[in-house]
């Protein structure tokens, strides 16, 4: 009889046991499956708020693009700056180089008025015009080294304003037989490649016809 108690009592104790054990494992079970659910929510949280905090960013991106076109297209035009024209200037293959002396073109010059006078030239025959006054002493000798820099840069009509430039010019005039030089305010003759063109008034209108000639020539 005692052994049968005995047995009765340890058959009880085990289904307890189970009993416990069945419903610590449900529980566990639970708990694990609201820790990974939690999880999965915290998760998707993030995410959607990355990817909500994008949508807003490019959204105000495109706002401001919208508004900085709006601003543009709708300004008033006299607020917007005038567009230039792209149109360069087509230059004939022919360049008009002037040697001044160390004061240059300055203003109510000769050397000022003949620069006007190949700027007029260039308009009609779109030759490039250039010049370089000689620094330092103002000497045939050292104009000479400036009078070179012009013709190997390939000028094709060379004029001189001032003695020391002419003197120099008609030194180098017999080596350059294709290149045409105009001396303003030279006494000396015409000759050769070699033409001069008296200072004073009318001295732009002559300097012009000058190049004119010398670029029509070459046409």
């Amino acid at each position: 009889m005692s052994k049968r108690i005995r047995q009765v009592s340890q058959a009880r104790v085990k289904r307890e046991t189970r009993g416990v054990g069945g419903a610590q494992g449900a529980g566990g079970a639970r708990a694990g499956w609201s820790f990974a659910f939690g999880r999965a929510a915290v998760t998707w949280l993030r995410a959607l708020r990355g990817r909500t905090l994008a949508l807003a960013a490019g959204s105000l991106a495109a706002a401001a693009a919208l508004t900085v076109s709006a601003v543009l297209l709708f300004s008033p035009d006299d607020d917007r700056p005038a567009v230039p024209d792209t149109r360069a200037r087509a230059y004939t293959d022919v360049d008009a180089c002037l040697l001044t002396g160390d004061k240059g073109v300055t203003a109510d010059s000769t050397a000022a008025a003949v620069w006007q006078g190949m700027q007029d030239a260039s308009l009609k025959t779109h030759a490039r015009v250039s010049y370089a006054p000689v620094t330092g002493e103002q000497s045939a000798g050292n104009a000479r080294p400036f009078l070179n820099g012009l013709l190997q840069r390939s000028c094709d009509v060379v004029l001189t304003v001032g003695g020391p430039e002419a003197t120099a010019a008609r030194t180098a005039a017999p080596q350059y037989e294709k290149v045409d030089f105009v001396l303003v305010g030279d006494a000396t003759r015409a000759s050769g490649n070699v033409r001069t063109v008296a200072a004073g008034d009318g001295v732009r209108t002559a300097v012009a016809d000058a190049v004119e000639h010398a670029v029509g020539a070459r046409g």
